[in-house]
């Protein structure tokens, strides 16, 4: 069964820095886009960026310049870095896959979710 499993979320006050991780798991033959989503209370899932197999990157604007998405495709895990928090940024993130190639063909799996609260 092909999983995406986060960690690294938490408290932290306005100003701080998370990483938060995202490692794939199951039969994996590739997956070139992975991503980070977030929903805060009340609101809509909304993409904070992606990464493709090669690095490419995009972002959300208004997370442009305070998050750096990264990856390492030998561990099938990315990462997102997350400085210069804001109240504003506190929600659940997801992570997320569109296409996994895996047996039997392909694959859209999100992650099951990680609270990031920020406050002081």
């Amino acid at each position: 069964q092909v999983q995406l499993a986060e960690s690294g979320g938490g408290l932290v006050e306005p100003g701080g820095s998370l990483r938060l991780s995202c490692a794939a798991s199951g039969t994996i033959f590739s997956i070139y886009v992975m991503g980070w989503y977030r929903q805060a209370p009340g609101k809509q899932r909304e993409l904070v960026a992606t990464i493709t197999a090669s690095g490419a990157t995009d972002y959300a604007d208004s997370m442009k310049g305070r998050f750096t998405i990264s990856r390492d495709n030998a561990r099938k895990t990315i990462y997102l870095q997350m400085n210069s928090l804001k109240p504003d940024d506190t929600a659940v993130y997801y992570c997320h896959a569109p296409r996994i190639v895996t047996t039997g063909g392909y694959l859209e799996v999100w992650g099951q979710g990680t609270l990031v609260t920020v406050s002081s």
